[in-house]
């Protein structure tokens, strides 16, 4: 849990240092000598990769122009691995090698031919230089994927020369990532490294005890990673959808080989699916939670084709406190807690007790979501509880971030203690009731928030109250100005039609009704950090009221006709 206090920095302080002596003393003195070793004289398969490709960005790769990260490079001629990147992302991506898949749309040899130069060419200016960005664990775990999933493209036709080199560099690689799995910091780039791991005992040739410890390491970080319920311990809907895209055809690989699958990859999976459906909309989408971004429909559809678990989605999952209220058409999903660790928090948003509301295709009410590829001022500001569908009070996040560089952007103070209820009448009504702390510290007052749905899910009603500790209202003077925001998404359009009352029209003709009678009501201008083409303007309904004065407000969303 997470609680303020100069005791707490410090003890954050002490265990960040700790932490970086112990895992420089583990790794020592990391030389390309070091991981140098015999090389395989083969692949023995190459495991599939579920995302699609896309011929144009193959084109552009080739003629010298890297569209990535949402940038795009024109290296003129030069070497992208030897001039300025536009971004922290855009390196990322460019190292991390993914864009191979696109390679799969070229047909001719003098595109082969461009592709192993280019291959070559890392391998000549990274390939035994151990460090920057090109040699971070969760970077050198995906290109090691990517090499693998893609080799039959990346050997294509090549001479015999290249082909050892593209081994011995992989290889190398793979024995890096073996020493490191035990220093990666926690969180799912750990989990990858061993899925990557794991996927090149498969298909490099290996003893068999390698084969069985490269399965245990994986089951291990599965069981610690994948919690009772489905969910990914970082809270964040979108880490399963990318965690199974690596995670199925390792399986399916596994399988082909006649190999034994590991014990906890299957139950592993079976356990996703439910908790992945439990965070879509109808609409094809996934809620924005804690760091989750746009995600592409078909990379959805093609991780839920393999869907064996089948069923409704579940009601809570309880392990990492998520409410999902569903009546006829109408879906709502509350976040009901917090970081599960003070290193998953690195990730984590500001976003207790925020709601996303969708009905039918259409989704109203979102949180504001994670950029894709913004930089780093993007992502803290989406990290606020502003961005965030709930109540901020004094324009202060419920949870706050370290500025410091050492500790990283871990939360450092807020919400510590947070309590929920949920009640249902099996086909009347589901709602939940929740409470946090986040405001207790500096402002005294306890956030509570009830909602339910109701009338066959044509009615939604909340109530949002600041209360003190022990639940009774503020001081009469209590100055502090709350807001409770409902960010509306995009395709959605708002006309005020009084005071009190705000009508929503989706763009089938759906049209829903926002009342609330408490506090002041607006229509604001607000910034969709999620949308697929970058961050784009959108538009929030704001209710503001004063603890002292007006500590609790009602309000309504009723669908019209």
């Amino acid at each position: 849990m997470l609680f303020s206090g100069k005791r707490r920095l410090l003890y954050l302080y002490l265990r960040e240092g700790w932490r970086r002596l112990a895992r420089r003393l583990a790794l020592g003195r990391l030389s390309a000598l070091r991981f140098s070793a015999s090389t395989p004289d083969r692949l023995i398969v190459a495991p599939t990769d579920l995302r699609a490709i896309d011929p144009f960005v193959a084109e552009e790769i080739l003629q010298g122009r890297y569209p990535l990260a949402g940038r795009v490079l024109d290296t003129e001629g030069d070497s992208p691995f030897e001039i300025d990147l536009p971004s922290h992302e855009f390196a990322n991506r460019l190292h991390a090698f993914d864009w191979l898949r696109h390679m799969r749309a070229v047909r001719d040899e003098a595109g082969f031919a461009r592709l192993r130069h280019i291959l070559d060419d890392w391998m000549g200016t990274h390939g035994r230089n151990i460090g920057g960005i090109s040699w971070e664990a969760d970077v050198v775990a995906q290109r090691v994927i990517a090499w693998l999933s893609h080799s039959p493209v990346a050997l294509r036709n090549a001479e015999h020369g290249f082909y050892r080199r593209f081994l011995k560099s992989l290889a190398f690689q793979v024995r890096y990532l073996r020493h490191i799995a035990g220093t990666v910091p926690d969180g799912e780039a750990r989990l990858r490294v061993r899925i990557a791991l794991a996927m090149a005992s498969v298909s490099m040739p290996v003893s068999a005890s390698a084969l069985r410890r490269a399965g245990r390491g994986l089951d291990l970080e599965l069981d610690r990673q994948i919690l009772p319920d489905g969910g990914h311990f970082s809270r964040n809907p979108r880490a399963a959808l990318e965690l199974l895209l690596d995670l199925l055809p390792l399986r399916q690989t596994y399988v082909n080989l006649g190999h034994d699958v590991p014990s906890r990859l299957i139950s592993g999976i079976d356990r996703m699916y439910p908790a992945l459906r439990f965070f879509r909309h109808q609409s094809g989408e996934l809620a924005l939670f804690n760091g989750a971004s746009s995600v592409p429909a078909h990379e959805l559809a093609s991780v839920l084709r393999y869907d064996e678990t089948a069923g409704e989605p579940f009601r809570s999952l309880p392990h990492i406190d998520f409410e999902r209220l569903s009546l006829g058409e109408t879906v709502v999903i509350v976040d009901t807690g917090g970081p599960l660790s003070v290193d998953l928090s690195r990730g984590a948003h500001a976003g207790c007790l925020s709601f996303e509301m969708s009905s039918g295709r259409n989704r109203l009410i979102i949180n504001a979501g994670a950029p894709k590829f913004a930089g780093e001022r993007f992502r803290q500001m989406a990290r606020a509880t502003a961005a965030h569908s709930t109540v901020t009070v004094n324009d202060t996040s419920s949870s706050r971030f370290s500025q410091s560089a050492f500790l990283g952007p871990i939360m450092v103070s807020g919400v510590s203690r947070i309590e929920a209820q949920r009640s249902d009448e099996p086909g009347r009504i589901e709602s939940v009731k929740a409470r946090h702390d986040g405001y207790l510290g500096a402002f005294g007052l306890i956030h509570e928030r009830d909602i339910g749905v109701l009338n066959g899910g044509r009615l939604i009603r909340g109530r949002d109250r600041l209360a003190r500790e022990n639940g009774s209202d503020p001081e009469a003077s209590d100055a502090a100005i709350a807001v409770a925001r409902f960010h509306i998404h995009p395709a959605i359009g708002l006309r005020q039609s009084s005071k009190s009352e705000i009508y929503l029209s989706a763009p089938d003709g759906e049209g829903w009704l926002f009342a609330c009678r408490d506090g002041e009501l607006a229509v604001e201008e607000d910034v969709f950090f999620a949308d697929p083409s970058g961050v784009r303007a959108s538009s929030q309904i704001t209710v503001t009221f004063t603890a002292g004065s007006q500590p609790e407000i009602q309000w309504t969303l009723t669908r019209e006709g």
